[in-house]
């Protein structure tokens, strides 16, 4: 496995240059772009510029409306519901999660549903949205039906992300961005790309035993959640997943459970579906609604610091704060630049060329 490194500015305008062929506006170009660049910064490479390829794919299934008209269907003081159009998740986000900032800068709090809409990259990007205004972001969204819920082996729920983001004083934001699996498909992806294993208690076969294959999704197997299995917690993990479907879609009338349209090649979508597009749910709250931002923030750094002080069982290592290995990855990559392997490059190179775009190399 080889690595090429590539400047950020070279990435975005290769980005910027594949949704501008999609016939996006390049407003809506430059702001795709840039959630899926702070994807590869934050070192989060299974959701960055790797996936332009699917989101090419579904546009050409017409899944993808490159023009939405992105609107709010239902609203209150402090919530609303969004319609994205069918439109890329990566603009329809953002539209939505300034809605609720929008909202929380009036009444303290904002919460806002989205229907209708596609991947929206990482959900980090769009909590942290909040976090620049010095509130508290929370962002999350369903996706294509990998997992199955304890004890089975049916695949009725996606990886369904969810992101609390926090600001801190004088440290970087306390960021909690993951998968409510035991592993986002995105990282199956990259072991099938290395062509190496994948850990027990990711992923089951189509009988429910456990797989270390990291296609076997494509043989009809499924992701597990969060806690791999029955005697490891995995009902927590199912419990999270179905509160993430609950909020982005049951709430919103987007599609939820097995009938998600799947960002996954190997998927169609299902021929009866129940609702709009994927869903996506975002809240922001100020903190200054609940005391003071700066005696709040002095807190946060207090907290922060006495767990970077915990005793830990090996002594050459420290607790590591949730978002600390992302922001230590976007200050290195930002000078650096950052690292594809040669088959994301190839991938990349290889839609250049059916885009006529220039090449990455």
């Amino acid at each position: 496995m080889t690595f090429y490194t590539f400047t950020e500015e070279k990435l975005r305008e290769f980005t910027e240059n594949v949704f501008l062929k999609m016939g996006c506006t390049t407003a809506d170009a430059q702001l795709a772009a840039d959630v899926l660049l702070r994807s590869d910064l934050r070192g989060i490479d299974s959701h960055g510029v790797a996936r332009l390829s699917g989101y090419i794919r579904l546009w050409e299934k017409e899944r993808i409306n490159a023009t939405p008209v992105i609107k709010v269907v239902y609203e209150t003081a402090t919530t609303a519901t969004v319609d994205g159009d069918g439109g890329l998740g990566l603009v329809v986000a953002p539209f939505a999660m300034k809605i609720a900032i929008e909202k929380a800068k009036l009444y303290g709090t904002g919460w806002v549903a989205v229907r209708n809409s596609n991947h929206f990259g990482i959900a980090g990007y769009h909590a942290l949205l909040a976090v620049e205004q010095e509130m508290i972001g929370i962002s999350m969204t369903n996706a294509s039906p990998l997992v199955a819920p304890t004890y089975a082996n049916e695949r009725l729920l996606g990886t369904n992300p969810m992101c609390y983001a926090f600001p801190a004083g004088k440290y970087p934001p306390v960021v909690v961005d993951m998968a409510t699996a035991a592993a986002a498909n995105g990282k199956l992806e990259i072991a099938q790309r290395a062509n190496l294993p994948i850990p027990e208690g990711w992923a089951q076969d189509k009988d429910g035993n456990t797989s270390t294959n990291p296609h076997q999704l494509k043989e009809g197997g499924s992701l597990l959640p969060l806690g791999s299995d029955k005697d490891h917690g995995s009902h927590k993990g199912y419990g999270l997943s179905a509160t993430v479907d609950i909020l982005s879609a049951v709430l919103s009338g987007a599609n939820y459970g097995p009938w998600v349209p799947p960002f996954v090649s190997f998927l169609e979508p299902p021929s009866d579906p129940v609702g709009a597009g994927i869903g996506h749910f975002f809240g922001a709250m100020r903190v200054d609604g609940f005391r003071p931002a700066q005696e709040f923030k002095d807190h946060l750094d207090n907290w922060i610091e006495r767990f970077k002080q915990a005793k830990t069982v090996d002594p050459d290592k420290q607790v590591i704060i949730p978002g600390e290995p992302e922001y230590a990855f976007e200050q290195e990559r930002r000078t650096a630049g950052i690292p594809l392997i040669d088959a994301v490059v190839h991938d990349l190179n290889e839609l250049a060329d059916k885009l006529g775009i220039s090449r990455l190399n």
